[in-house]
């Protein structure tokens, strides 16, 4: 196994007398997509928002960056070591357009206080066209577009910066068929250009569909961790329950039954 980009063993977290995290291990590498899985509550933000910096870990925990020991305590830590985090409610500004909010904070300029438009606007297609993205015009307000067009966008934002890990929280929540195909799609892109991926979701289709390994945490500990070619639905839905009968389990039984007595019958 090459060395991980991103490696974490033994790291705690705790609010108060709440523990949070407790001696939880996690990895993800170069061109691979890791999910995240837990029930509500399980530690799923708060790792997130461990390795993002946006809350520093306990100590006696060790993270590592291509091997080498390293600390995440704030924001601008995990930005400076190429790890980038897109949260649910994207942080887009609806007024602006869509190079307006691929470059907020980080604008060209041709000199103080004049921006340099025509850069940006050709930055902005050449980085949708690396994501085989299309959107017939990038001057339209961020309001008009699609949620998934929303979520591309943010995503797109958050690659400006050359990360090596990409974090999405939630990426396919409320959107529908289509637009959940896009955002699948985009992702797989990201892996195929080399990116660790980390996909923080509860649609286990989703997940199915373009993860290699799922991580689950339960009440804040490590459930396991699974290949998801070499694992069912059923498997990974006891992980994150902590019991193997379960309504998904019974239904699989149940249908199970069914096919073998129609097959009987037949």
């Amino acid at each position: 196994m090459s060395t991980p980009i991103l490696e974490l063993s033994g790291i705690s977290k705790t609010f108060g007398a709440v523990r949070a995290l407790s001696e939880v291990d996690f990895h993800v590498g170069a061109g691979e997509v890791v999910a995240l899985l837990g029930d509500n509550g399980a530690g799923k933000s708060t790792l997130v928002k461990v390795i993002s910096g946006a809350h520093p870990a306990d100590s006696g925990g060790v993270m590592t960056w291509d091997g080498t020991p390293v600390t995440i305590g704030t924001p601008a830590d995990a930005q400076r070591l190429g790890i980038a985090t897109i949260y649910q409610d994207l942080a887009l500004c609806d007024n602006l357009d869509i190079v307006g909010n691929l470059f907020l904070g980080n604008e060209r300029l041709h000199f103080p206080g004049t921006l340099d438009e025509v850069e940006m606007e050709r930055r902005a297609v050449e980085l949708l066209d690396s994501l085989s993205v299309s959107i017939p015009s990038l001057r339209v307000p961020v309001a008009a577009l699609s949620g998934g067009q929303r979520q591309i966008i943010a995503i797109a934002r958050s690659l400006l910066g050359q990360p090596r890990v990409v974090m999405l929280d939630e990426p396919t929540a409320a959107l529908g068929v289509a637009q959940t195909a896009q955002v699948l799609d985009l992702i797989e892109r990201l892996r195929d250009q080399g990116l660790g991926v980390v996909l923080i979701s509860h649609n286990m289709a989703d997940v199915r569909a373009v993860a290699d390994r799922a991580m689950v945490l339960r009440l804040g500990r490590d459930a396991g961790d699974f290949p998801i070619a070499e694992t069912s639905y059923e498997e990974i839905v006891a992980a994150i329950t902590g019991a193997s009968d379960n309504p998904v389990s019974r239904r699989s039984t149940r249908t199970g039954s069914s096919a073998t007595a129609t097959k009987d019958k037949e």
